[in-house]
């Protein structure tokens, strides 16, 4: 592997872990990188749901145990969580940070590889641009406890050391991808947005060979 000062080459295509890979975004991340040719394992705690994941390799384990995770991360060039977690008014969420802290070790102990971990627009300082519905009702009301989490998540990626890249898209649905997308650092004329998750799965996997936004936090939106 050779690097340059904004891409990473391989000498096929990268090999990577995909957690998350059964929800709506990961399958998407899944489908795109077996497209490009990348060697694809997935991490899955149920099974029966991967089934239509067909060409990746699973690795079945619950994502917060390192050492299943040391053995999904063991010969992978990239990671790639699409962890996500449902609204939670009441309880406590601590999956997403716990996961991550896990995923670092993991990471650590076989060899320093890129992450690239998607959050969401609340986390860090994209909190507060996410417009008059979502900051106002969603986020108080349905995903206090979610983006706390999702902050706790942040600033253990950022203290890891590694190569990273934390994704924050906006609101997220299912249509068709756009191709063209705004990533935004600079979120002081901005306030709500949306996006596809084809979308996001595809400047996710634009990342494990880029270096463009290595280390930084962009926000996605259209």
């Amino acid at each position: 592997m050779t690097t340059s000062a904004t891409e990473t080459h391989f000498a096929a295509g990268p090999k990577i872990l995909v957690l998350g890979a059964t929800g709506p975004t990961g399958r998407h991340i899944v489908s795109q990188a077996l497209s490009r040719g990348y060697d694809v394992t997935v991490l899955v705690r149920s099974p029966e749901k991967a089934t239509d994941l067909e060409g990746a390799k699973l690795v079945v384990g619950d994502a917060r145990d390192e050492k299943v995770l040391r053995q999904a991360v063991k010969g992978r060039d990239a990671v790639i969580s699409a962890l996500g977690t449902p609204a939670s008014p009441f309880r406590e969420v601590t999956l997403l940070s716990t996961a991550t802290r896990a995923l670092i070790s993991a990471i650590k102990a076989e060899r320093d590889l890129r992450l690239v971990v998607i959050t969401g627009m609340g986390a860090g300082d994209s909190a507060g641009h996410g417009g008059v519905v979502f900051d106002k009702l969603i986020f108080p009301l349905l995903l206090r406890k979610v983006y706390a989490d999702k902050n706790r998540q942040e600033a253990i990626i950022k203290d890891s050391g590694l190569d990273w890249t934390i994704v924050r898209p906006s609101i997220l649905n299912n249509k068709v991808g756009r191709g063209a997308i705004r990533t935004l650092t600079d979120l002081s004329d901005f306030h709500g947005g949306a996006i596809a998750r084809q979308d996001v799965a595809t400047f996710v996997l634009d990342q494990v060979t880029s270096r463009e936004w290595l280390r930084k936090s962009p926000l996605l939106t259209w």
